[in-house]
């Protein structure tokens, strides 16, 4: 099957945390953290140009900035110098849970030329408490720690949305801006509800819902490459229940990334690879190639982009997409250019 020719990257990062941007929060969790655009052209942008896929646009996606408005204008700066010629969109950062939630979607959207905003994230992957990365809740969630945004009405993780978020949301319609979705999987079934409340919000799923380590870690503790096989049944149908919701949202799409968190190390063999594949079918069967988008989540390196960390086994970017579309031999022409490059361009307006 051959490779694409182009490839529209829905979702990468820019990332210098001995800026201002960053300083109030991710710094202090990643200090001098340094991913800049001529970074990506290495990693991405040339990598890919060897294999013959010419990456034709990019999303830049926030990476926890204290300020959104301030960072679209660092990426706007770059587009500007001419460093990141395929940015074509920027989905910034907003709590909508805020009082001042519209001022800053006001200000992120006029901080940089009409029409770059395509859209908001403010990452929501909360069970429990922050507890330095042994559950699913992301560390971001430390900026309103232990508070559900998804399931949190009745004060704990059983109810729906929090009345301050779901106002918050309703505005990106008023906007004309989408959201992008990066929660556990516990989350998405409430998710789904609050996205279909809100018909005029287009919402779309990162990194393919995140169902987290589902064989287990890469490595145990001696040191040597867990031999399990055998998924996390419970995990996968938490999960399965949550994409099927928001599968028949009709405005929702999902983006195929960052596998490695699902199946850390998946490129050590065959047997990993194969279970990882069957997941990413099974969500392109259920959203279709027309809601469904390949996406790098390229920063830092390999690994960072992969598995957050989880494993030092990942694909480069042209590896990626190799795999990516072996597996994607069943679909027709059309098909696979949707998934490439077409259902990025429409879900972003690129």
């Amino acid at each position: 099957m051959s490779l694409p020719k182009t490839f529209v990257d829905s979702h990468h990062h820019f990332i210098d945390t001995t800026n201002p941007v960053y300083e109030k929060f991710l710094a202090t969790i990643a200090p001098d953290l340094v991913y800049l655009p001529d970074s990506y052209k290495t990693d991405v942008v040339d990598d890919l140009a060897k294999i013959g896929v010419t990456v034709t646009a990019s999303v830049h996606v926030e990476a926890m900035p204290d300020d959104g408005a301030q960072e679209a204008k660092l990426v706007q700066a770059f587009i500007e110098e001419g460093k990141a010629p395929t940015v074509k969109g920027v989905v910034g950062s907003v709590d909508l849970a805020s009082d001042d939630a519209e001022d800053q979607i006001v200000a992120l959207k006029t901080a940089v030329p009409e029409g770059v905003v395509k859209g908001v994230r403010w990452m929501l992957d909360c069970v429990g408490t922050f507890d330095g990365g042994k559950t699913a809740t992301h560390v971001a969630t430390k900026r309103h720690d232990g508070i559900d945004y998804l399931r949190g009405s009745d004060g704990g993780y059983d109810g729906g949305a929090v009345p301050a978020f779901e106002a918050g949301y309703a505005l990106l319609g008023k906007h004309g801006l989408s959201f992008d979705l990066q929660c556990a999987p516990a989350q998405l079934v409430e998710a789904a509800a609050l996205a279909a409340r809100h018909p005029d919000v287009p919402i779309i799923i990162d990194h393919l819902g995140k169902p987290r380590m589902i064989l287990g870690p890469d490595k145990l503790d001696d040191g040597t490459v867990n031999p399990n096989t055998t998924p996390d049944e419970k995990e996968l149908e938490v999960w399965r229940a949550g994409m099927k919701a928001m599968a028949a949202v009709p405005h929702a799409y999902c983006k195929i990334g960052m596998l490695g968190y699902i199946v850390p190390g998946w490129v050590r063999t065959a047997e990993r690879e194969v279970v990882l594949k069957e997941l990413v079918l099974e969500v392109v069967r259920l959203f279709g190639p027309d809601r469904c988008m390949v996406s790098s989540n390229w920063w830092a390196n390999a690994s960072a982009s992969d598995s957050d960390f989880m494993s030092e086994e990942a694909p480069s970017a042209a590896e990626l997409i190799k795999k990516m579309s072996s597996w994607f031999a069943e679909y027709s022409d059309e098909e696979r250019e949707m998934l490439f490059s077409g259902t990025a361009k429409k879900a972003y307006k690129l």
